[in-house]
């Protein structure tokens, strides 16, 4: 890279640009937005969209994400166009803009046809400076041709972490982006989420096509103080809920990692007269609504619930987060536990540790990834039904769950094997795939299989171990405090565990060792083998500690050795 000194002259320009731009900043904030100053890294975030950087934020929830591009926005001639999975936020968003007289407009499930086509004339028209969307809006042939005669000034991204394939909220929908963003000739964009390791850094800039910027606040909230409790049995952690929320005072989430498990939280709950709702993906649309508003309302006191409650939720005042089970990774536990104390007071974040529960997440790593005879398939489906849109494909594969195909219809572009034209339809670019592509492509998801493993592993290792938990999250997100060694507030640094030594001395608590089992069978390729739930299959292959079996009528799955039975 080659630089250059600024002459005296570039110098002076470039003091009398900043100087401008505080006072419009200024400006904006006192008299649109009614807001007194910017808040730690908003300043940071705010210039470098202005000075046409495509930019990553990385800020804790609360801490202000929306000025960041709306600030921008004002300033700007164009349009600013805000993608969200959050349609509730949309609204919320919009009606505060529409009361301090800035043109805002959003696209999405939730509107008429009508109401539709008047949001599209407000784009046509240049009425709307912001227009919020969701990445399944974005990517649909009709809203990407209005949005082509319109003059894009900036592109935002909120909860950026769900493009990348590493982020532990991966959303299929999400990789419509990219395209989207190349199709509106790659406007500047703006990238915005709560957490992010280097990893996922690197892939959203990936999958957007762009250079980031990164601002990166840092995650570190003082006043959330976390703690791990070891349990021995499933009923013990029922009762240490229990007891937990009656000790605590305030409002709180209980999540729990299934639906059996919430709902028999809630049951127990509600048996010893505590006042609670509950919240999962099983329940009806109306249902959910109706126990969040309880809660959101102040209705009820706790909310239980599975991880479908979360992103969007900002009750400010909640006291407590307690985790049933670990979760996944050490991502979803910060995004999770964070919930809690948004108002800056103390708030508690506790995880009952039960060393099976990891068998648990396990379970359902293995669900995630697709496979080589699934790829095929989606390529088979596609074939026939060029140029098609996604929707058409979902229709020729109704057995495959609509996350797995967009991961799917992803790895046949990657692999050439696949494109899509400026309308986003799918074309087939290689008419004869050999087998042994689909292989090749499956197997990039091993690597991100082992990646989650791992992920798994630092959340047990946070689990067991006996340092500073604020210590252990920040060193996960490469998040570097200067001078930080302990926080003074979780469980271990206020009473750190030890145990007695031989000769009188104390050490920092070490896990006991997992107790011993009797080895399993050896599983090979080619034996007869049992899953509960399903029929006696054949052994195709043998991957660490995953079987993949195929049933009688050709249908293959994978599963977790420990599952799997000699017939």
């Amino acid at each position: 890279m080659v630089t250059r000194n600024l002459s005296a002259a570039e110098k002076r320009s470039a003091v009398r640009i900043g100087a401008a731009r505080a006072r419009l900043i200024r400006n904006l904030l006192h008299n649109v937005f009614g807001v007194d100053q910017l808040r730690d890294g908003q300043r940071g975030v705010i210039d470098s969209v202005l000075e046409g950087n495509d930019t990553l934020a990385i800020m804790p929830t609360g801490s202000g994400k929306s000025l960041c591009y709306q600030i921008p926005a004002s300033i700007f001639k164009g349009t600013t166009i805000v993608v969200s999975p959050l349609i509730s936020l949309m609204k919320d968003q919009l009606e505060k803009l529409e009361e301090i007289g800035i043109g805002a407009a959003q696209l999405n499930s939730s509107l008429s046809r009508g109401e539709e086509l008047e949001a599209l004339d407000s784009i046509r028209n240049n009425l709307s400076n912001i227009v919020f969307c969701t990445p399944e809006r974005l990517a649909t042939p009709e809203f990407l041709e209005v949005l082509k005669d319109t003059e894009i000034s900036l592109l935002v991204i909120d909860e950026a972490h769900c493009i990348s394939q590493w982020g532990h909220d991966f959303r299929p929908a999400y990789l419509e982006i990219g395209a989207a963003r190349r199709a509106l000739d790659n406007p500047p964009v703006l990238a915005l989420t709560a957490t992010a390791t280097p990893d996922v850094i690197d892939d959203i800039g990936r999958q957007l096509g762009a250079r980031m910027h990164v601002v990166n606040t840092g995650i570190y909230r003082p006043n959330l103080h976390y703690r791990v409790i070891q349990i021995t049995n499933p009923a013990e952690k029922i009762s240490e809920a229990l007891r937990l929320v009656r000790e605590t005072a305030g409002v709180g989430i209980i999540y729990a990692a299934t639906i059996k498990a919430a709902e028999e939280m809630h049951a127990a709950l509600e048996q010893a007269g505590e006042s609670v709702a509950l919240y999962h993906g099983k329940l009806p649309a109306r249902e959910r609504k109706e126990n969040q508003d309880l809660f959101m309302n102040g209705e009820r006191r706790v909310m239980v619930a599975t991880n479908a409650f979360g992103m969007g939720i900002d009750k400010t005042d909640t006291r407590f987060v307690i985790h049933l089970q670990v979760p996944a990774n050490l991502e979803a536990y910060y995004q999770e536990s964070g919930r809690a104390g948004r108002d800056g007071e103390p708030a508690e974040c506790t995880l009952l540790y039960f060393q099976d529960d990891k068998r648990l997440q396990q379970f359902f790593l293995v669900k995630h990834y697709p496979t080589a005879e699934e790829l095929r398939a989606v390529y088979d489906s596609v074939a026939p039904l060029v140029p098609c849109q996604a929707g058409v494909i979902a229709q020729a594969l109704p057995d495959m769950a609509d996350s797995k195909l967009k991961v799917c219809l992803k790895l046949l572009k990657d692999g050439k094997l696949l494109r899509q034209n400026r309308k986003l339809d799918y074309l087939l670019t290689n008419r004869d795939a050999r087998a042994e592509i689909f292989d090749q492509l499956s197997a990039v998801y091993q690597h991100k299989q082992e990646r989650d493993r791992e992920a798994l592993e630092q959340m047990v290792g946070y689990a067991q171990s006996g340092y500073c938990r604020w210590k252990l999250m920040l060193d996960y997100f490469a998040d570097d405090q200067p001078g930080f060694e302990h926080c003074d507030c979780c469980d271990n640094c206020i009473s750190p565990p030890s145990v007695q030594m031989d000769d009188g001395e104390e050490a920092l608590f070490e896990p006991p060792p997992e107790p011993s089992v009797p080895p399993a069978p050896v599983i090979a390729v080619g034996s007869q083998v049992k899953v509960p739930k399903f029929d006696i299959g054949t052994v195709l292959s043998v991957a660490g500690d995953q079987v993949t079996i195929e049933f009688p009528e050709n249908t293959t799955k994978t599963f977790m050795a420990e599952f799997v039975q000699l017939a």
